[in-house]
């Protein structure tokens, strides 16, 4: 059974895996991450995990048995009871409610493990599947996302006011 695991450096070849392996598919809805990501991928693995240690934000994956990735799921900005969400799950489990589910649970662990109130995630107009995992998890629209919010494309900003 997939479980989420907090983020940390014996993750990293299994996240670059996962992100290699998914690069055109997640490209399709999201901003590509380009080239220079995976040139640089060890410093901004590293510089990801210090951002985590510092409690700006905190990263999970959902690791497979095998330890493979099957997704993974970040709480960004931290501060004052409020992080920004953002997630991508692998394509081979796309589709089967895995993100809707771990979106759930990172909602409760955003509550119980980082004390955090509300959580804002943006999506594209183009990512029906992210909106309705948005949607299904609880989350409403509140408003406008720029291009500048989603690297190129507009869209909508969305928030779940979490239970303690």
């Amino acid at each position: 059974m997939p479980e989420l695991k907090r983020l940390h450096a014996d993750h990293a070849p299994a996240v670059l895996a996962f992100e290699v392996a998914n690069r055109i598919y997640f490209a399709a809805a999201i901003s590509d991450r380009g080239d220079e990501f995976f040139d640089q991928f060890a410093d901004r693995y590293n510089a990801a995990l210090a951002e985590q240690n510092a409690g700006i934000c905190a990263f999970y994956v959902l690791a497979a048995e095998d330890g493979s990735v099957l997704g993974r799921f970040n709480l960004y900005d931290l501060e004052d009871g409020i992080a920004r969400l953002g997630y991508r799950v692998a394509e081979r489990v796309a589709g089967r409610g895995v993100a809707t589910a771990t979106v759930r649970e990172l909602c409760r662990v955003a509550t119980a493990t980082h004390g955090l109130r509300t959580l804002r995630a943006a999506t594209s107009h183009d990512n029906a599947a992210s909106q309705r995992v948005l949607a299904k998890a609880g989350f409403l629209p509140v408003g406008p996302a720029t291009p500048a919010d989603l690297g190129g494309r507009s869209g909508t900003w969305y928030q779940l006011d979490l239970q303690p």
